[in-house]
Protein backbone atom coordinates (compact mmCIF):
# COMPACT_ATOMS: atom_id res chain seq x y z
CA UNK A 1 0.00 0.00 0.00
CA UNK A 2 3.14 2.21 -0.13
CA UNK A 3 2.93 2.95 3.70
CA UNK A 4 6.20 3.45 5.82
CA UNK A 5 6.35 3.13 9.63
CA UNK A 6 4.32 5.23 11.56
CA UNK A 7 1.43 5.46 9.05
CA UNK A 8 -2.42 5.09 10.27
CA UNK A 9 -4.43 3.09 8.95
CA UNK A 10 -8.38 1.74 9.11
CA UNK A 11 -8.48 -1.74 9.64
CA UNK A 12 -11.89 -4.27 9.51
CA UNK A 13 -12.37 -7.46 9.74
CA UNK A 14 -16.44 -7.59 9.58
CA UNK A 15 -16.66 -8.88 13.26
CA UNK A 16 -15.32 -6.18 15.59
CA UNK A 17 -15.69 -2.69 13.85
CA UNK A 18 -13.68 -0.60 12.46
CA UNK A 19 -9.93 -0.01 14.03
CA UNK A 20 -7.19 2.80 13.65
CA UNK A 21 -3.96 0.69 13.60
CA UNK A 22 -0.13 2.44 12.88
CA UNK A 23 2.30 0.78 10.38
CA UNK A 24 5.21 -1.03 12.65
CA UNK A 25 7.21 -2.65 9.99
CA UNK A 26 6.48 -2.83 6.24
CA UNK A 27 8.46 -4.85 3.38
CA UNK A 28 7.85 -6.16 0.06
CA UNK A 29 6.08 -9.16 1.35
CA UNK A 30 4.42 -8.32 3.91
CA UNK A 31 4.57 -5.75 7.53
CA UNK A 32 3.24 -5.26 11.05
CA UNK A 33 0.36 -3.53 11.89
CA UNK A 34 -0.33 -2.29 15.55
CA UNK A 35 -4.59 -1.35 16.82
CA UNK A 36 -4.51 1.59 18.90
CA UNK A 37 -8.45 2.31 19.07
CA UNK A 38 -11.56 1.10 17.58
CA UNK A 39 -12.82 4.20 16.00
CA UNK A 40 -16.28 2.89 14.91
CA UNK A 41 -18.40 -0.10 16.41
CA UNK A 42 -19.62 -2.80 13.87
CA UNK A 43 -22.18 -2.66 11.83
CA UNK A 44 -24.17 -5.17 11.00
CA UNK A 45 -27.15 -4.64 8.20
CA UNK A 46 -30.61 -5.87 8.59
CA UNK A 47 -31.40 -9.44 7.59
CA UNK A 48 -32.08 -9.01 3.83
CA UNK A 49 -30.95 -11.34 1.24
CA UNK A 50 -30.16 -10.43 -2.46
CA UNK A 51 -31.23 -13.41 -4.89
CA UNK A 52 -29.73 -12.65 -8.65
CA UNK A 53 -29.97 -14.52 -11.53
CA UNK A 54 -25.81 -13.91 -12.92
CA UNK A 55 -25.27 -11.81 -16.13
CA UNK A 56 -22.23 -10.23 -17.75
CA UNK A 57 -19.62 -9.98 -15.72
CA UNK A 58 -19.22 -6.63 -15.73
CA UNK A 59 -23.01 -6.17 -14.41
CA UNK A 60 -22.67 -8.75 -12.03
CA UNK A 61 -19.57 -7.12 -10.61
CA UNK A 62 -22.19 -3.81 -10.07
CA UNK A 63 -24.85 -6.06 -8.90
CA UNK A 64 -22.56 -6.81 -5.56
CA UNK A 65 -21.03 -3.94 -5.17
CA UNK A 66 -24.66 -2.40 -4.75
CA UNK A 67 -25.40 -4.74 -2.35
CA UNK A 68 -23.09 -4.18 -0.21
CA UNK A 69 -23.45 -0.57 -0.65
CA UNK A 70 -27.21 -0.57 0.01
CA UNK A 71 -26.81 -3.04 2.96
CA UNK A 72 -27.48 -6.97 2.84
CA UNK A 73 -26.65 -9.34 5.04
CA UNK A 74 -25.75 -12.42 2.10
CA UNK A 75 -25.45 -12.43 -2.00
CA UNK A 76 -26.99 -15.36 -3.59
CA UNK A 77 -26.62 -16.16 -7.02
CA UNK A 78 -29.00 -18.47 -8.62
CA UNK A 79 -29.32 -20.20 -11.85
CA UNK A 80 -32.53 -19.83 -13.55
CA UNK A 81 -33.67 -21.63 -16.38
CA UNK A 82 -32.91 -18.44 -18.70
CA UNK A 83 -30.14 -17.76 -16.87
CA UNK A 84 -27.35 -16.68 -19.07
CA UNK A 85 -24.16 -17.22 -17.19
CA UNK A 86 -24.28 -20.87 -16.24
CA UNK A 87 -20.63 -20.33 -14.05
CA UNK A 88 -19.21 -17.71 -11.53
CA UNK A 89 -16.34 -17.31 -9.64
CA UNK A 90 -17.41 -17.25 -5.99
CA UNK A 91 -14.13 -16.34 -4.66
CA UNK A 92 -13.61 -13.42 -6.98
CA UNK A 93 -17.05 -11.80 -6.49
CA UNK A 94 -16.19 -12.38 -2.66
CA UNK A 95 -13.67 -10.45 -3.38
CA UNK A 96 -14.97 -7.68 -4.93
CA UNK A 97 -17.64 -7.83 -1.74
CA UNK A 98 -14.83 -6.93 0.38
CA UNK A 99 -13.51 -4.34 -2.00
CA UNK A 100 -17.18 -2.42 -2.23
CA UNK A 101 -17.31 -2.40 1.62
CA UNK A 102 -13.37 -0.65 1.85
CA UNK A 103 -14.66 1.77 -0.33
CA UNK A 104 -18.57 2.93 0.91
CA UNK A 105 -16.61 2.57 4.72
CA UNK A 106 -18.69 -0.40 5.67
CA UNK A 107 -17.83 -2.70 8.42
CA UNK A 108 -19.80 -5.64 7.54
CA UNK A 109 -18.73 -7.78 4.21
CA UNK A 110 -22.29 -10.17 3.07
CA UNK A 111 -21.36 -13.48 2.14
CA UNK A 112 -21.57 -14.09 -1.58
CA UNK A 113 -22.98 -17.92 -2.07
CA UNK A 114 -22.04 -20.28 -4.64
CA UNK A 115 -24.07 -20.37 -7.43
CA UNK A 116 -26.99 -22.68 -6.93
CA UNK A 117 -29.97 -23.85 -9.14
CA UNK A 118 -33.47 -21.65 -8.24
CA UNK A 119 -35.39 -24.65 -7.71
CA UNK A 120 -33.54 -25.98 -5.37
CA UNK A 121 -32.83 -23.02 -3.04
CA UNK A 122 -36.89 -22.82 -3.47
CA UNK A 123 -37.26 -26.36 -2.53
CA UNK A 124 -35.72 -25.81 0.87
CA UNK A 125 -36.95 -22.06 1.35
CA UNK A 126 -36.91 -20.86 5.50
CA UNK A 127 -39.23 -18.90 7.48
CA UNK A 128 -37.87 -15.71 5.20
CA UNK A 129 -40.69 -13.64 3.33
CA UNK A 130 -39.25 -14.05 -0.51
CA UNK A 131 -39.44 -10.68 -2.94
CA UNK A 132 -39.75 -11.76 -6.51
CA UNK A 133 -39.60 -8.63 -9.32
CA UNK A 134 -41.95 -9.89 -12.01
CA UNK A 135 -41.34 -8.14 -15.50
CA UNK A 136 -44.86 -9.39 -15.93
CA UNK A 137 -46.72 -7.03 -13.48
CA UNK A 138 -45.07 -3.96 -14.59
CA UNK A 139 -46.82 -0.84 -13.78
CA UNK A 140 -49.34 -2.73 -11.76
CA UNK A 141 -49.34 -1.63 -8.29
CA UNK A 142 -47.32 0.25 -5.55
CA UNK A 143 -43.86 -1.79 -5.05
CA UNK A 144 -43.06 0.27 -1.76
CA UNK A 145 -46.55 -0.36 -0.40
CA UNK A 146 -46.35 -4.55 -1.09
CA UNK A 147 -42.66 -4.37 0.20
CA UNK A 148 -43.94 -2.72 3.61
CA UNK A 149 -45.48 -6.08 4.04
CA UNK A 150 -42.31 -8.02 3.43
CA UNK A 151 -40.22 -6.91 6.65
CA UNK A 152 -37.08 -8.64 7.50
CA UNK A 153 -35.95 -11.47 7.42
CA UNK A 154 -36.69 -10.86 3.68
CA UNK A 155 -35.16 -11.99 0.07
CA UNK A 156 -35.17 -10.19 -2.69
CA UNK A 157 -35.28 -12.03 -6.19
CA UNK A 158 -34.27 -10.63 -8.84
CA UNK A 159 -34.62 -12.53 -12.11
CA UNK A 160 -32.23 -13.02 -15.30
CA UNK A 161 -32.17 -10.90 -18.61
CA UNK A 162 -35.11 -13.58 -20.01
CA UNK A 163 -37.45 -13.10 -17.32
CA UNK A 164 -38.98 -15.95 -15.42
CA UNK A 165 -40.21 -18.83 -17.06
CA UNK A 166 -43.58 -19.73 -16.73
CA UNK A 167 -42.90 -22.96 -14.61
CA UNK A 168 -40.60 -20.61 -12.37
CA UNK A 169 -43.29 -17.95 -12.22
CA UNK A 170 -46.29 -20.11 -11.25
CA UNK A 171 -44.02 -21.75 -8.43
CA UNK A 172 -43.26 -18.28 -6.85
CA UNK A 173 -46.50 -17.15 -6.81
CA UNK A 174 -47.60 -20.26 -5.01
CA UNK A 175 -45.17 -19.91 -2.21
CA UNK A 176 -46.66 -19.00 0.60
CA UNK A 177 -44.04 -16.26 1.99
CA UNK A 178 -43.88 -15.34 -1.27
CA UNK A 179 -44.86 -11.96 -2.99
CA UNK A 180 -44.51 -10.39 -6.49
CA UNK A 181 -43.99 -6.74 -7.13
CA UNK A 182 -43.44 -4.39 -9.96
CA UNK A 183 -41.46 -2.13 -10.25
CA UNK A 184 -42.16 1.19 -11.58
CA UNK A 185 -44.23 1.27 -15.28
CA UNK A 186 -41.40 -0.04 -17.27
CA UNK A 187 -39.17 -3.25 -17.94
CA UNK A 188 -35.93 -2.84 -15.86
CA UNK A 189 -32.41 -4.40 -16.89
CA UNK A 190 -31.28 -6.50 -13.89
CA UNK A 191 -28.72 -4.85 -12.86
CA UNK A 192 -31.07 -1.54 -12.35
CA UNK A 193 -33.89 -3.62 -11.00
CA UNK A 194 -31.56 -5.10 -7.52
CA UNK A 195 -30.66 -1.38 -7.00
CA UNK A 196 -34.33 -0.57 -7.20
CA UNK A 197 -35.68 -3.47 -5.55
CA UNK A 198 -32.76 -3.06 -2.70
CA UNK A 199 -33.48 0.89 -2.36
CA UNK A 200 -37.36 0.38 -1.59
CA UNK A 201 -37.12 -2.54 0.68
CA UNK A 202 -33.89 -0.35 2.71
CA UNK A 203 -36.90 2.56 2.16
CA UNK A 204 -39.82 0.73 3.60
CA UNK A 205 -38.84 -1.83 5.86
CA UNK A 206 -34.87 -1.29 6.36
CA UNK A 207 -32.51 0.99 8.23
CA UNK A 208 -33.10 4.37 6.19
CA UNK A 209 -36.05 4.99 8.45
Amino acid sequence: MRLGPGAAIALFNGRDGEWRAEVEEAGKRGGTLLCANQTRVQGTPPDLWLIFAPIKKARTDFIVEKAVELGVRRILPVQTEFTNSERIRQDRLQAHAVEAAEQCGATFVPEVADLVRLDRLLADWPDRALVFCDEKQAGAGDPGAALARSPAPAAVLIGPEGGFSDSERARLHAMERAQAIALGPRILRADTAAVAALTLWQAQCGDWQ
